[in-house]
């Protein structure tokens, strides 16, 4: 009887720890999403200049973004995306993409040129996934004109650094096996295969991983987890 009651003390006392370490993240994330301008404390990186390429960088949340802009968005991601998408299984849905991109807790990193016209974007939000205090990207997307400039590394790297600085665990995101310009990229920017990313069988197949980037001044309490991740969940996460 003793040895099960120590079982049950512990079993108890791990619940409430738990418990604790859920409500801790939760407020995190709340904190986080509570900040009006995610850029106040990154001034200098609001510009970006090189190879020719110069543009500013803003936050904006999505309720801040007028309707021709979510369309400009929509557009960039569709040019980026479509064929893709339709290369898999999901298969390309302007009206799905605009509701995924217009929910109440997206944000944006928004890079306009000297005009004033958006040329690149960042789609992000903080959320507790799998019980872990994240910062999700959905979406990372150029326009041609912008390309191999830096400008992706450089929009990472303010994703991170806004992450880390709101004391998040990691930055995850998923992306699209066959997109082979992009899975470089990521791990070109230091992501590796998630905990969460799901295995392949003989029985089913995924077109997509997710990867991640953990923050170094945090420890995993939350290490062991082996998610249930749905298709459809992924697939509203994929960033390139």
């Amino acid at each position: 009887m003793g040895r099960e009651s120590e079982k049950a003390r512990q079993r108890k006392l791990a619940r409430r720890a738990e418990k604790e370490r859920l409500a801790a993240c939760g407020a995190l994330v709340k904190q986080a999403n509570e900040v009006p301008d995610l850029m106040a404390d990154l001034a200098a990186f609001r510009r970006y200049e090189r190879r020719g390429l110069a543009v500013t960088i803003e936050h904006r949340n999505v309720g801040d973004l007028s309707a021709a802009e979510v369309d400009t968005l929509l557009a960039i991601c569709r040019e980026n995306m479509q064929s893709l998408y339709d290369a898999c299984d999901w298969g390309w849905n302007d009206k799905e993409k605009r509701s995924e991109m217009t929910e109440s807790m997206a944000k944006y990193l928004i890079a306009r040129n000297a005009e004033g016209k958006i040329v690149a974007f960042c789609h992000f939000r903080f959320d507790l996934d799998y019980d872990d205090d994240v910062l999700y990207c959905y979406e990372i997307q150029l326009t041609k004109a912008c390309r191999r400039s830096g400008l992706g590394k450089f929009l990472m790297m303010i994703l991170e650094l806004m992450a880390f600085k709101k004391q998040m665990l990691y930055v995850r995101l998923t992306v699209l096996k066959h997109n082979e310009g992009a899975n470089a990229f990521f791990k070109a920017c230091g992501y590796t295969r998630d905990k969460t990313c799901l295995e392949d069988t003989i029985y089913q197949t995924h077109c997509y991983e997710i990867l991640s980037k953990k923050n170094p001044k945090k420890e995993d309490s939350n290490p062991d987890t082996v998610p249930q991740l749905s298709v459809s969940k992924a697939q509203q996460r994929v960033s390139s």
